[in-house]
């Protein structure tokens, strides 16, 4: 009974997502700020269409969604797929239609069979995180539209003010449909056990002898919690009421879900730092209790970068696709080869405990102060000047191997950071 409780009050959610506006519904069109050029993938790509130097190719059955995804730079074995209805497009979603969901580090796209726009967010050093979408049906020039407000009814609560990306798990009925509808509790990111992760999501691979509530629904409302398979299916394939020929790859692959969730969670700490620094110099009140306060939000950023409270794994964690492959491929790599995109999944998620985010524009974007005392604390925890508790389960030779790579492979490091 008492697992059963926890996951009452971590699920109570029908509005968990993924890292994609998720409420395209009527309401304002956002624009950049006047007289500032948008600083984003999308933004870039919209603009090479409109100068001619680029187009979107249309293909029967496909529709743009592949050359959409190679001029963003974005692969099809990163694709996850959700069947809950937590979309604004949620009429159109249930078991044997999910919404598929495609992303790399600073772009996600998202689109359902039968919908009418594909949805898209682009990380933008400016704007934190800018939401577009562009039509689904073939049009002579295609065209992103900047979205907004109506975007941050759902992706911004709960962020310090922030736009956030929200990825989370619900109870699913027959149709998809969340219990306790309503209700938002929270997100799941790496720290989540994989017991309580991924209601509402198809997922591909295996773990072991790991639970997870992904692949399953709720067939009595009045027992949300009691899931059973949404059909039958080989281990680790989708299942079979999945339509296969409407998405682009085979999978819903766990090691990109695994890679998603953390990859939220830590762009959510950074736009949020960001944001509440600004809004304090913004007001002139940056003075001692201010930093006191921001100190402690800086500390939870470098916490989760460095995968403190990690949930561990118990058994070896597999994908099915190609994702785990090529996602570790991009590197980039220091003298010794190692890099943060590597990935362990046999204890933890990533074999070196630093996130890859830190190669992120949006973590080099953040206010100056602000970054040089994320680097001043990174360095005192892995140069050992840091005791507290709070770290004590990074070991000497994972901080070794973390400055390292980061000396080898890191633009813009502090002076005093330890160099090869």
């Amino acid at each position: 009974m008492g697992h059963r409780r926890h996951r009452r009050r971590t699920f109570a959610a029908w509005l968990g997502l993924v890292a994609i506006a998720s409420a395209l519904t009527i309401g304002a069109t956002v624009r950049a700020q006047p007289g500032r050029t948008a600083n984003n993938p999308i933004a870039e790509l919209d603009r090479r269409i409109g100068r001619g130097e680029a187009t979107l190719e249309y293909t029967e059955g496909a529709g743009y969604l592949p050359s959409l995804l190679a001029g963003l730079g974005v692969r099809a074995d990163s694709q996850v797929l959700v069947f809950s209805k937590t979309s604004f497009q949620q009429s159109l979603i249930n078991p044997a239609n999910p919404r598929a969901i495609y992303f790399n580090d600073t772009v996600s796209v998202g689109t359902v069979p039968g919908g009418e726009v594909y949805e898209l967010t682009a990380l933008d050093p400016d704007d934190g995180i800018a939401f577009y979408s562009l039509p689904i049906e073939r049009t002579e020039r295609p065209r992103f539209q900047r979205r907004g407000v109506e975007c941050l009814f759902c992706h911004s609560p709960g962020n310090k003010g922030a736009p956030a990306l929200v990825v989370a798990s619900v109870s699913p009925g027959a149709d998809g449909t969340p219990a306790y509808t309503g209700t938002f509790i929270g997100t799941i990111d790496h720290r989540t056990p994989l017991s309580d992760r991924w209601g509402g999501w198809y997922v591909t691979g295996t773990s072991g002898s790991q639970a997870h509530m992904g692949n399953a629904y709720a067939p009595d409302p009045g027992r949300p919690f009691d899931l059973q398979p949404v059909s039958p299916q080989h281990p680790g394939a989708l299942p079979n009421a999945v339509d296969r020929s409407k998405y682009l790859a085979l999978s819903s692959d766990i090691v990109a879900l695994m890679t998603l969730e953390h990859q939220v969670g830590a762009t959510n700490r950074i736009n949020a730092l960001s944001v509440q620094y600004r809004r304090t110099e913004r007001a002139g009140l940056i003075g001692d209790a201010e930093w006191k306060h921001l100190d402690a939000e800086i500390d939870d950023l470098v916490g989760y970068l460095l995968f403190v409270d990690e949930a561990p794994l118990r058994d070896r964690v597999t994908g099915s696709s190609t994702f785990a492959r090529t996602f570790a491929a991009r590197g980039p790599r220091d003298r010794l080869g190692r890099s943060l995109r590597d990935f362990d999944l046999v204890t933890r998620t990533f074999r070196y405990p630093l996130s890859f985010m830190v190669y992120s524009d949006q973590f080099d974007a953040m206010p100056s102060p602000v970054r040089t005392r994320v680097y001043q604390r990174l360095h005192d925890v892995l140069t050992g000047a840091d005791t507290s508790p709070k770290y004590a389960a990074l070991s000497a030779g994972d901080r070794e191997a973390v400055l390292e790579i980061l000396a080898d492979t890191k633009a813009r490091l502090a002076e005093y950071w330890p160099q090869p």
